[in-house]
């Protein structure tokens, strides 16, 4: 069944007598020029907030020059830092191989090469590190200081440290330098036609090299199925059955937006859909559109209606009488929270037969790191440029998840292609990754200033048609997922809503991050989660509690999911479904993976 577009919404002064029309209008007529400064601003300063930097610089000057025993203190660390580089080199005059005076921080692998425990590299390396851990006591702890101007400051302070590492440098890092000797210099020259092949490719809008060999529909995206339903928002994808009889309650998943829904359907080994279609579920997912600049004023609650209720309603016509396990990962995880919490405020929630959450935050008090990029000053530089756009770019979004992870996804890819004058191979994930999307202006705004800043879903004020949504209401059991390295949803903040809900919820903590984690198949080496079930009714314990106690387990979380979703479903399986339902008009309309995951 396809939809209209939505018809926008009128103008707020629309309404309001002629004599304060004109005020408003006039009012923004002053505030159009401040927007226009500001998006402007933000072209040239890669949509970051000099003022969030600019006020997180002074606090931190003011408070460390009106602290003469923080600096005291600094000095001391400096000096006692200094002997024991000291004594590292006078160890090294008698034993080459001498221990190291400091390790680097766990995660941390630019000097994990043979190369960096010899010297001078292992000097080198040595004091950055020593200097490293410097400049992290001198951004943190200073008296007075805002703890999210102390984050900004320590963040920048780590950034500028970054470019400056001995392991970034062609002539202080040994793997570079044996490299070029063994290659006579050859290894440069492939690394600068490398570096001209992605300026090219940035330049002209084109995806990073390899993902050519990654094309939606044909080698990811493939798990057969048919768009039974879309409207300007979605595509709703009903997959083919692969066991003659099914679950008697389908499954709807709900992805983000701010991703392709292909995350959950990549390559066939790795493919959570395809997944639970052998496991005998009837799934549906929701594809959502890539907005332009004229779906700048869809809201959140645009989002909520023509999304998530659209696609329940669509499947309620499909297989009626049936409960849903609802999915939601990341934002969509987020959305769906709010769904099925305006739902048991109506005592509608029936529809539903659980709730799992993948990745996916009700609470944002602690939302990560992120929340160096999310203040009011940088939320309204966002704003201002979504405004002038019509919707948040893709490549602003992936420039502050790649700062995030700057030694990973900037400075070690820079020296493996650049440097060593090798190309990585491309995978399904990364390609996905590069498969972008944009956010609408208006729904973005409020999601950012809503959930982020004024974090109304855990407080209860985030309402819906003039009714609280209110997280406590849900009573259908939880399945609710975190990631151990998750930089977009700590696995802390997600084991948040312990505090907020009163249902049966069974949680797990899976290693990897916040994708990768994720996409854990079974069979995959080294995964291992953590799982514990908090009765309905029952106390909440805190997260490090909860990770000391809980069961764990080798393997993917996959299994003990899908094993959780049998025993809230109904014992007695049917005979697998049809595709849509034509006489009520949900007339398969394309092939899966439909046509709005191809929209660029």
């Amino acid at each position: 069944m396809d939809k209209p577009a939505p018809a926008l919404p009128p103008a707020p002064a629309a309404d309001l007598p002629p004599v304060a029309r004109i005020e408003t209008l006039g009012s923004e007529v002053f505030r159009t020029f401040d927007r226009m400064r500001e998006a402007m601003l933000g072209q040239f300063t890669g949509g970051l907030s000099p003022a969030a930097l600019t006020l997180a610089l002074q606090d931190w000057t003011m408070h460390l020059a009106a602290a003469p025993g923080k600096r005291l203190e600094l000095m001391d660390k400096a000096n006692r830092k200094a002997a024991r580089l000291l004594s590292h080199l006078a160890a090294l005059c008698v034993d080459r191989e001498a221990a190291a005076c400091i390790e680097p921080l766990p995660g941390d692998y630019r000097f994990a090469a043979e190369g960096w425990k010899k010297p001078p590299f292992s000097i080198w390396a040595q004091a950055f590190l020593l200097q490293q851990q410097w400049w992290h006591n001198a951004t943190h702890e200073v008296p007075g200081v805002n703890p999210h101007h102390e984050e900004i400051v320590s963040f920048t302070a780590r950034q500028i440290l970054d470019v400056f590492s001995p392991s970034n440098l062609p002539f202080t890092n040994p793997e570079v330098i044996a490299r070029t000797l063994e290659t006579g210099g050859t290894n440069l020259l492939a690394g600068m036609r490398n570096w001209s092949e992605d300026v090219l490719r940035m330049a002209t809008g084109q995806p990073p090299v390899g993902t050519e060999d990654f094309t939606v529909g044909k080698d990811v995206a493939v798990t057969p199925g048919k768009v039974v339903y879309r409207n300007h928002l979605i595509e709703l994808i009903q997959y083919a059955p692969a066991t003659r009889t099914v679950l008697a309650e389908p499954i709807l998943i709900v992805p983000a937006w701010i991703m392709k829904y292909y995350i959950l359907d990549l390559s066939p080994q790795n493919s959570l859909i395809r997944h639970l279609v052998a496991q005998g579920h009837t799934v549906f997912c929701i594809s959502w559109r890539n907005p332009q600049a004229e779906d700048r004023d869809l809201t959140l609650d645009d989002y909520r209606r023509m999304g998530v209720m659209a696609a329940l309603e669509a499947i309620k016509a499909i297989l009626p009488q049936r409960r849903v396990h609802a999915v939601g990962y990341c934002l969509g995880g987020t959305l769906l929270s709010i769904a099925a919490a305006d739902m048991a405020h109506d005592d509608d929630d029936d529809r539903l037969a659980s709730l799992t959450l993948l990745a996916a935050q009700t609470d944002f008090s602690e939302p990560g790191e992120l929340a160096l990029f999310i203040d009011h000053s940088q939320v309204n530089l966002l704003e201002s440029m979504m405004w002038n756009r019509g919707y948040l770019s893709a490549d602003q979004m992936a420039g502050a998840f790649q700062l995030l992870r700057s030694n990973d996804l900037i400075w070690s890819r820079m020296v493996h292609d650049y440097l060593m004058g090798e190309r990585r191979p491309m995978i399904d994930l990364m390609a996905w990754n590069a498969d972008s999307t944009r956010m609408p202006y208006r729904m973005h705004a409020e999601y950012l200033k809503r959930l982020y800043l004024d974090n109304e879903l855990a407080a209860g004020r985030f309402m819906v048609e003039g009714r609280p949504a209110a997280i406590q209401n849900i009573r259908v059991p939880m399945f609710v997922v975190g990631t151990e390295r998750d930089h977009v949803a700590p696995w802390r903040s997600v084991f948040k809503i312990h505090y907020l809900s009163n249902t049966a919820l069974t949680f797990v903590l899976t290693s990897g991050g916040h994708n990768a984690g994720i996409v854990s198949e079974p069979g995959r080496p080294h995964r291992r989660y953590r799982i514990a079930l908090r009765e309905a009714g029952g106390r909440c314990r805190s997260a490090d509690t909860w990770a000391e106690t809980a069961e764990a387990r080798p393997g993917s979380w996959w299994e003990a999911w899908t094993e959780w979703l049998a025993a809230h479903s109904a014992a007695r399986r049917v005979a697998a479904p049809g595709m849509g339902a034509p006489a009520k008009g949900y007339v398969p309309l394309a092939e899966a993976p439909g046509t709005y995951v191809l929209q660029r």
